[in-house]
């Protein structure tokens, strides 16, 4: 059964016997689960590496280098039939439109 988990994914992880320990007795201290407890840590991770202060450039980098990847396999797919695609062409077009009419209004 596909997408029962409702957006949620599995994490499994590998412990040293000595942290899972302190984990599950921390745990069982703020009597909650495991899992809650791990989702709390992960939810930690994620915010005090959202605090760092070049995150937010990393992040800006990796964006960037994911659209590179992107515009050079859409290239790739349009090489495979030829010229642009009819989505490109319209694409391209409304470009050319907007720098015409942005011409036209600046003279």
């Amino acid at each position: 059964m596909a997408g029962t988990n409702g957006g949620v994914k599995t994490l499994g992880i590998k412990v040293p016997d000595a942290l899972h320990a302190q984990f599950t007795l921390v745990a069982q201290l703020d009597n909650i689960s495991l899992g809650d407890a791990a989702l709390r840590a992960v939810e930690l991770y994620v915010n005090t590496k959202k605090a760092e202060p070049d995150f937010a450039a990393r992040a800006q980098a990796a964006l960037e280098a994911i659209e590179r990847e992107a515009a050079a396999r859409r290239g790739g797919l349009e090489g495979l039939f030829g010229d642009a695609t009819p989505a490109a062409e319209n694409a391209e077009a409304d470009d050319k439109g907007q720098a015409r009419r942005r011409g036209a209004s600046s003279k």
